[in-house]
C-alpha cells in the first residue's frame, strides 16, 4: 500500500492589525508631507527669470539702472566709483576707468538683463548684454572688474595680459568696501550662494 505525500502548508503571516494610535500618526505624516509639497509647489513659480531692457544709465564698473530696476551684474566685482588704484608708483582713479569701460562697451545700444536673485539692497543681479555682447564677461576680459564667482578664466587672461587694473596694483574691491565703512558691501555670488538664493527665494514668504 502506497501512501501519497504531500508538502505541508504553511501557515500564512498575517500582519496584526495595527493600532489607533499607530493610524493617526501615519496619517498626519502623509497629510504633513502632502501640504509642504503643495507649499514647495506653490513658491515656485516665485523662482522665475525677470527680464528687463533699455537705455542704461551706468553707476558704475559692475551696475547700471534700466528704467526703475537697479542691476547689479553678476558674477563680476569692478572697483568702487570712488577707488583709486596704483600703477607706475601713482595712485589713478580705476574706479572712473572702470565704469568708463562700461560705457564704452554699452555704447548707447539698448542694454538687456536677466537674472532672479536680489542682492541685499534689493538689485537684481543680472547677466547683461548689449548688441550680443556679454557685458558681464567682457568687463572682465578687460581687466575692469575680477571674477566674483564666474568667469575666473577671463580673469586669468586679462590678469596675464596686465589688462586694466592688473597693469598695476589694487585692493580687491570688497576688501577696498570693507576699509571704508560707507560704501556698498557687496558678497560673493558663486554656486553655493545661488543655491542659498533659490532656498531663500522659495521659502522668502513663510
Amino acid at each position: 500500500m502506497s501512501r501519497s505525500w504531500s508538502p505541508r502548508r504553511r501557515p500564512r503571516y498575517v500582519a496584526p492589525p495595527r493600532s489607533l494610535w499607530r493610524r493617526l500618526v501615519d496619517n498626519g505624516l502623509a497629510v504633513i508631507i502632502l501640504g509642504l509639497l503643495i507649499l514647495l509647489a506653490a513658491r515656485l513659480d516665485r523662482v522665475e527669470t525677470r527680464k528687463t531692457q533699455g537705455a542704461a544709465i551706468v553707476n558704475d564698473g559692475d551696475s547700471i539702472t534700466l528704467g526703475t530696476e537697479r542691476i547689479r551684474m553678476r558674477g563680476i566685482d569692478a572697483p568702487e566709483y570712488t577707488q583709486t588704484c596704483r600703477k607706475n608708483g601713482a595712485d589713478y582713479s580705476c574706479g572712473t576707468l572702470a565704469r568708463q569701460s562700461l560705457v564704452r562697451l554699452i555704447a548707447g545700444k539698448p542694454v538687456s538683463c536677466t537674472g532672479w536673485q536680489r542682492d541685499r539692497y534689493g538689485r537684481l543681479l543680472g547677466d547683461c548684454t548689449a548688441g550680443g555682447k556679454d557685458l558681464n564677461r567682457a568687463q572682465v576680459e578687460a581687466g575692469w572688474a575680477v571674477a566674483y564667482g564666474d568667469f575666473e578664466s577671463e580673469e586669468a587672461i586679462a590678469r596675464a595680459g596686465k589688462a586694466g587694473i592688473w597693469a598695476g596694483t589694487f585692493d580687491q574691491p570688497q576688501n577696498w568696501r570693507d576699509s571704508h565703512h560707507g560704501e556698498v558691501v557687496e558678497k560673493r555670488h558663486g554656486t553655493l550662494a545661488s543655491i542659498g538664493d533659490a532656498v531663500r527665494e522659495i521659502f522668502r514668504f513663510w
